[in-house]
């Protein structure tokens, strides 16, 4: 069924949304605080309205940069006029934020749905993100024929705090990869092994994770000192890495592996590599 779909924040993953739902029969509507970054999705097709134009869309999802965001954005839409409408908020939050912002739609009169996706570009195009949803059986019911166009899987986890959760522990241990790819290799060194070998091997082991076989080139060129911009760079890892540090902190757990590659992510952006390629922390990790 096609619908009128608005997507506030057309970063990398609100663009590729936008162009996936437009390849999939949608009327699409785009904003961004800078409305230059809505010119790759008005290419595509989207339109790009102020934000009382986008509350008035059938759906409305949210790709933004934190909790912050999500809120001022929704404050607005709400003041525009929200009743009815339902709002599918895709960024990742601590469970705290995502339930204050479910709150917050619920005193707007809309229906909300937290669902962070596992993915990043490239299955975005493809549909075939991996979804985390939370909230109201009747928003998961809304929200499906919608999310079913980007995401191969989507699952109800109940909660938007339980989806906040489930996405942290999706990510965790992707952040903590990239440093652990880097010690690795660095037992490599003075050996004489090329480092596409070096990935090859690696990613054929069951040491492989996926993003490794699908990212096997950039992390090659970015070992050979060529900087990666990143579809999920640094400053986003360090993001969600921080995130999951502070509510394990709060659950009274501690996560030492997480806590000393957040040392490390911390160094790389205080080096300027915030916009790079996760592999950059692995190159750093084997001393290159």
């Amino acid at each position: 069924m096609t619908q009128q779909i608005g997507i506030a924040g057309t970063g990398r993953m609100g663009t590729a949304f936008a162009r996936r739902l437009l390849e999939t029969g949608h009327r699409v509507r785009v904003w961004n605080r800078n409305p230059e970054r809505c010119e790759t999705a008005r290419a595509a097709g989207a339109v790009a309205v102020d934000l009382p134009a986008l509350a008035a869309c059938d759906v409305i999802l949210l790709s933004l940069t934190d909790a912050a965001a999500s809120q001022s954005v929704l404050g607005a839409l709400a003041a525009a006029g929200l009743s009815g409408r339902l709002v599918i908020d895709m960024s990742t939050h601590s469970p705290g934020n995502a339930e204050a912002l479910a709150a917050s739609a619920a005193a707007a009169g809309a229906a909300f749905l937290h669902c962070p996706v596992g993915g990043t570009v490239a299955p975005a195009l493809k549909g075939q993100l991996l979804g985390m949803a939370g909230g109201s059986d009747g928003a998961f019911a809304r929200a499906k024929p919608v999310l079913d166009q980007l995401c191969r899987r989507v699952e109800d986890l109940g909660t938007p705090a339980a989806a906040a959760r489930m996405k942290l522990a999706v990510n965790l241990p992707l952040a903590v990869y990239w440093q652990t790819l880097g010690e690795s290799l660095a037992l490599l060194r003075g050996a004489g092994v090329p480092d596409d070998l070096a990935i090859s091997l690696i990613g054929d082991s069951s040491a492989g994770p996926n993003v490794l076989k699908t990212r096997a080139q950039v992390v090659i060129d970015t070992l050979a000192g060529a900087d990666q911009p990143g579809t999920f760079d640094l400053e986003g890892l360090a993001k969600d890495l921080t995130l999951a540090l502070d509510l394990a902190a709060g659950d009274g757990t501690d996560l030492p592996l997480a806590r000393g590659a957040g040392a490390r992510y911390a160094a790389a952006l205080a080096d300027g590599l915030a916009r790079l390629d996760g592999a950059t922390l692995t190159r750093r990790a084997a001393g290159r």
